[in-house]
């Protein structure tokens, strides 16, 4: 696909008029066709691995968009680097993320057979000495001398009451070693799920945690609002300092926002350079926060650029779109009533600017 479009724009059309307009025509639909290579691309990706897409998607959007623009073969040899390089290493993550999970499922299995190894030993050491103990009854049983049946019955006895006690003990010793197993990876399956939900950047909720928090609302008609949140000129930032002073930017945004609502507020990352908050209240209640959120979390940060540059500081502001969910929406409907009013938001500021 990159092949093609690069040929097309280094192709010399002399059949005039008609001539480049064919090409202009092919040129438009071979990219629209690797713009939807990069979507379904990036689609693809969170479905495979959601713990380790968001910036999978966030980037190749990035890539997607500033195919729109003017067209070099620069621009489309520059994408197609950029391409290769967030597939990389995204392959790279999402490798190490199986090869964890798979290995915790081993560890688990290597347990549970362990265990079954012990007890089934056990049984056939108890078996034998049982199968002892009834070979000495059926001797006992063929003496004559009462005194010696009876002192051989109390032995015996003695020893039978032994074993049981020893199982007993054996027993109880392999479940408390298989609660204690059962225990430690049940902590550590709740730790991977607890990942699983996070985003791998900033650390707060990711999209699909935010999305089923909101659908269990919402099957529950329990009231509650919604808050995207979308930093301004963000791009600025990745195309002037590069990719990680922009991680950097967005974690300390993230840091800012936790910090700057109630504990009981949901935080998440919803994509790239976009966050949301899911408030249990109305919409009154929820505009004051925002107006919290104006004053503590805009304003100076300071990224780092390199340490032949140094740090730069960046005035960060955002644009914000509030909406109350109402009984009868779907989840998709208030996360639209939201962007409508952030993106019109965004669009008044830029007025103001202007």
């Amino acid at each position: 696909m990159v092949i093609s479009i690069k040929k097309y724009l280094e192709m010399d059309f002399s059949n005039g008029a008609s001539g480049n307009a064919e090409a202009n025509e092919m040129l438009a639909a071979l990219l629209e066709s690797y713009r939807a290579a990069l979507r379904a691309i990036s689609k693809s990706g969170v479905q495979a691995c959601p713990a380790v897409s968001t910036d999978l998607k966030s980037r190749l959007a990035s890539l997607e968009q500033a195919l729109g623009g003017e067209i070099t073969p620069k621009v489309v040899k520059t994408t197609e680097s950029q391409v290769e390089q967030q597939l990389d290493d995204w392959g790279g993550r999402a490798s190490e993320y199986f090869k964890a999970k798979a290995n915790e499922v081993k560890e688990l299995l290597i347990v549970l057979a362990k265990t079954a190894e012990s007890l089934a030993k056990r049984d056939q050491r108890y078996a034998g000495r049982f199968s002892d103990l009834t070979t000495q009854l059926q001797t006992i049983a063929n003496l004559e001398d009462l005194g010696q049946i009876r002192s051989s019955l109390v032995k015996r006895a003695a020893e039978l009451k032994s074993y049981v006690e020893q199982m007993t003990q054996d027993s109880q010793n392999s479940v408390a070693q298989l609660e204690a197993a059962v225990s430690t990876y049940e902590t550590k399956l709740k730790a991977v799920e607890q990942l699983a939900a996070q985003d791998p950047l900033t650390g707060l909720a990711n999209r699909r945690n935010i999305e089923e928090r909101i659908e269990w609302r919402i099957s529950h008609n329990q009231p509650f609002s919604v808050v995207v949140i979308d930093i301004d000129d963000f791009k600025l930032v990745n195309d002037n300092y590069g990719h990680l002073p922009g991680d950097s930017l967005l974690k300390q945004f993230a840091q800012e926002l936790r910090a700057n609502v109630r504990g009981t507020d949901l935080v998440g990352r919803w994509s790239g350079d976009e966050f949301i908050l899911v408030l249990d209240c109305d919409l009154l209640t929820a505009d004051s926060q925002l107006e919290r959120l104006r004053k503590w979390v805009f304003g100076e940060y300071t990224i780092p650029v390199g340490a032949d540059k140094g740090d730069v500081k960046i005035n960060v502001t955002a644009s914000l779109g509030l909406a109350q969910w109402q009984p009868g929406q779907t989840f998709q409907q208030i996360i639209e009533h939201a962007d409508a009013s952030m993106y019109k938001e965004k669009k008044r500021a830029k007025g103001q600017g202007a």
